[in-house]
């Protein structure tokens, strides 16, 4: 591992990024101690569960997963007999 201080860090950034595409590792340094270590960068993999990857796990659906929500809309609506805001544009 290379020790560059900030100021060498500075001015030759590029060369220090060529060192780490090659796989080495940078440690940057202000008056003689450690601040930092540049490696290389690696995305983390995500992987996708294949279909069916559940099957045989302990979980169920209730029975009205799919039942009308109704009620959520309800606070949307005026109350009977109330004047609600005047209709614009039509």
């Amino acid at each position: 591992m290379q020790v560059f201080n900030v100021h060498e860090a500075k001015t030759h950034l590029s060369r220090l990024l060529e060192l780490i595409e090659r796989g080495e590792e940078v440690l940057i340094a202000r008056s003689g101690q450690p601040v930092a270590r540049l490696t290389a960068y690696r995305p983390t993999r995500r992987s996708i569960a294949p279909p069916g990857s559940m099957k045989g796990r302990d979980w169920q659906m209730d029975d009205d997963f799919d039942a009308p929500i109704d009620a959520l809309f309800s606070c949307l609506q005026e109350p009977e007999g109330e004047p609600g805001a005047p209709e614009v544009g039509r």
